[in-house]
């Protein structure tokens, strides 16, 4: 009789580029729960890396995808389809005004914002593009350099011109970096590979401000942090500061790929027809999908969920790190938790997954967690418990090491 594992595990090392080092095989998700080969049970505060925000195999999400699939899952966007303009329509009555372009990835929406900024700025010859130190913005060459970890660009040279980096949070080295040739200021938010590092707001006023004052755009990469993470459908309304263009992905259609970038409708015809294209962007199957995300948020009270369950989260997590010297602080915002400790999180996070909780790390130092928006108290209250076993296991491994 085939062992499901072992032969997934040969399929992986003949066929399978090794860009991933992945260890154990899900065969199923429900909810907050994953199962693996063996029937183990996991609580998932990973959701696919902020994918799965309204958890796996949400039944609205699974329903629209079922009956979609049953009429129509692709055209050309030389043809129409009626569910990828309802789609943008909701994702713009729901946020600012302004027009939608589709595509399948993070890394997609920031190239072709990025393009978006470019063409916007050559037209009065400027094309440079400051991001931020410690941001990821994806990992195609353009996206590499505006990517503020120079590790992800190592071997990949040379680097593609026009982008520069400066310290996040930092008003005044911002400020002395632009030039005469910038076009537009990008970031996150709220910072998420780079460490879960929330933007300050009075920061990001003066931000748009200077961008209003000198003719740049302000993007904003809503990639991990928009889509209802942070407790409001787009992460820019939580702080109360419109960007010109911003980039969404990963959660839009709770697992199926789609990315997106939206422009105030005064850049509405910055990118005519020809200058931009995406083979798979906004297919009906996809549309509907994401449509349904959007009903959830309007109807399944999924952000005022968001909002309570990180604040009971992160004051927990604060109160069972107290005991422990090498955790340094908790951060974040709604339901994108930084735990912050003084060494690499790679060896804690290893820990809770031996007690069934799937986490990330996010820089060296974090702990990310990452879970549902859909979480119950007592997913919280569960994942807790595991989170305080863990650290406890840490905290004996140091000391034996120490002895």
């Amino acid at each position: 009789m085939e062992n499901l594992y072992e032969t997934t595990v040969e399929r992986y090392r003949n066929y399978v580029m090794p860009t991933y080092a992945p260890k154990i095989l899900f065969t199923r998700g429900q909810g907050t729960r994953l199962w693996d080969a063996d029937n183990r049970e996991y609580l998932d505060f990973a959701s696919g890396i902020s994918v799965c925000n309204l958890g796996h195999c949400n039944p609205r999400v699974t329903e629209a995808i079922r009956e979609q699939a049953g009429k129509l899952v692709h055209v050309s966007n030389l043809y129409m389809n009626e569910m990828m303009p309802r789609l943008a329509e909701k994702l713009i009555t729901s946020g600012m005004d302004g027009v939608v372009f589709f595509c399948n990835s993070g890394a997609e929406a920031n190239e072709g914002m990025s393009k978006f900024a470019r063409k916007y700025g050559n037209a009065t010859g400027r094309n440079e593009i400051i991001s931020m130190d410690n941001s990821f913005h994806g990992r195609t060459l353009a996206t590499l350099a505006e990517t503020g970890r120079a590790k992800y660009r190592k071997g990949f040279e040379p680097e593609v011109p026009g982008f520069k980096q400066v310290p996040f949070n930092n008003f005044a080295a911002l400020e002395a970096a632009v030039s005469a040739n910038t076009c537009a200021i990008l970031l996150e938010p709220v910072q998420g590979e780079g460490g879960i590092l929330p933007a300050d707001a009075e920061y990001l006023k003066k931000v748009r401000a200077l961008c209003d004052e000198k003719d740049i755009l302000l993007l904003f990469d809503e990639v991990q942090c928009g889509m209802g993470r942070i407790g409001t459908r787009f992460a820019w309304q939580s702080f109360g500061v419109e960007p010109d263009a911003l980039s969404m992905a990963k959660a839009i259609a709770n697992g199926l790929p789609m990315g997106a970038f939206i422009v105030k409708r005064k850049y509405a015809d910055v990118l005519k027809v020809g200058m931009h294209a995406s083979t798979f962007g906004g297919t009906p199957l996809v549309s509907a999908a994401a449509l349904a995300v959007q009903q959830a948020f309007d109807e399944d009270g999924v952000l005022e969920n968001c909002r309570i369950q990180g604040d009971y989260l992160r004051a927990k997590l604060v109160e069972i790190g107290k005991p422990y010297s090498f955790v340094k602080t908790v951060r974040g915002m709604g339901l994108m938790i930084g735990v912050v400790l003084d060494r690499e999180a790679a060896t804690l996070a290893g820990i809770l997954l031996k007690h069934n909780l799937v986490v990330l790390t996010a820089g060296e130092t974090v702990l990310r967690l990452l879970p549902p928006l859909t979480i119950t108290r007592a997913d919280a209250d569960e994942a807790l418990e595991k989170i305080a076993a863990g650290l406890a296991e840490l905290d004996r491994m140091i000391r034996e090491e120490q002895k």
